[in-house]
C-alpha cells in the first residue's frame, strides 16, 4: 500500500527527522553516484528528495510518482519536473535511463514485480539503478511513525535475489540511517555522527535503510558466428536445359 504524497512530502520536508533522514540517504547516494553531465536521472515512488543535487548538470530529470500515491509539483520554485503514472506503466522509451532510483516504490508496490520489469525496460544496457528499501533487521521498519515502518521491509538477500530474479546484476551495496529514528534534539544533533560511524562499523545491519546498486543484465542474441561468404544457389542448375538436380 502506498503511502499518500501529502504524508511523504510532510515528513520529508515539514519535519526535523525527515530532514535528517533525506541527508543521510542522499549523502549515500551521491556518494555513489556523482553528478555527471548530460545524464538521463529518473526516481520513482517518492525519490525526489534525492534528485536536487542532479538537477544542474544532467540533461533530464523526473521524478515519477505512482497513482495510488498522488503527485505533487517538484522542484519547488523552478518548472515542474513530476510526472503521476501508472505504477506498472511508466511513460518513457525503452533503454532511455542512465541513473534510475526507487524509494517508497518497490517495497509499498502491490506488484513488485511489474515495477521491477519496467525499471529493467526503461534503463539502458550501461546504466545503474539504485533500490532504497527498509532493512528488516533496522529500527527504522518498526517505527511507523516514519514512511520506513510501512510496507515490506527487506533483508540484504531478500533484496537481491529478487533483484536478481528480475534480471539485474547486483554490483555494490550499502546502508543508511544509523541514527535512531527519534525527533529528540540530542538524536537528531548527532546524526551526521552517528552516520558515519555507523558507516566505519555497523555496515548494513544496522541501518535503517538498504541501498541495492545494479546493472541491467543484457542476454545476447544468439546468431551466426560468422556470416555466409557467397549466396546459396540451391536452384542455379533447374534453370539450364537438360541438367537434373541432384
Amino acid at each position: 500500500m502506498h503511502l499518500d504524497v501529502h504524508d511523504l512530502r510532510t515528513f520529508y520536508y515539514g519535519t526535523p527527522l525527515g530532514r535528517a533522514a533525506q541527508k543521510a540517504v542522499r549523502g549515500q547516494m551521491v556518494s555513489l553516484w556523482p553528478p555527471g553531465r548530460g545524464q538521463t536521472v529518473v526516481g520513482f515512488g517518492f525519490a525526489v528528495p534525492l534528485l536536487r543535487p542532479y538537477l544542474e548538470q544532467s540533461r533530464r530529470v523526473i521524478g515519477l510518482m505512482p497513482g495510488p500515491q498522488g503527485v505533487m509539483a517538484w522542484p519547488s520554485g523552478m518548472a515542474n519536473l513530476s510526472v503521476l503514472c501508472e505504477e506498472t506503466l511508466w511513460p518513457l522509451e525503452r533503454d532511455s535511463v542512465d541513473r534510475l532510483v526507487l524509494l517508497h516504490g518497490l517495497e509499498t508496490s502491490e506488484n513488485p514485480t511489474s515495477v521491477l520489469e519496467e525499471a529493467w525496460r526503461v534503463l539502458r544496457p550501461e546504466g545503474r539503478a539504485l533500490f532504497i528499501v527498509p532493512n528488516r533487521a533496522g529500527m527504522w521498519a518498526r517505527r511507523d511513525r516514519t514512511p520506513f515502518g510501512f510496507g515490506r521491509p527487506y533483508s540484504l538477500t531478500q533484496l537481491e535475489n529478487q533483484l536478481r530474479l528480475a534480471r539485474f546484476v547486483p554490483d555494490r551495496h550499502v546502508a543508511a540511517l544509523f541514527q535512531p529514528p527519534s525527533e529528540r534534539r540530542f538524536w537528531l544533533k548527532a546524526g551526521s555522527f552517528i552516520e558515519g560511524v555507523g558507516q566505519r562499523v555497523a555496515g548494513q545491519y544496522a541501518g535503517g535503510v538498504l541501498m541495492v546498486e545494479v546493472s541491467k543484465q543484457v542476454v545476447a542474441t544468439p546468431g551466426l558466428r560468422e556470416p555466409a561468404r557467397l549466396p546459396m544457389r540451391v536452384l542455379d542448375g533447374l534453370a539450364v536445359p537438360g541438367i537434373k538436380p541432384v
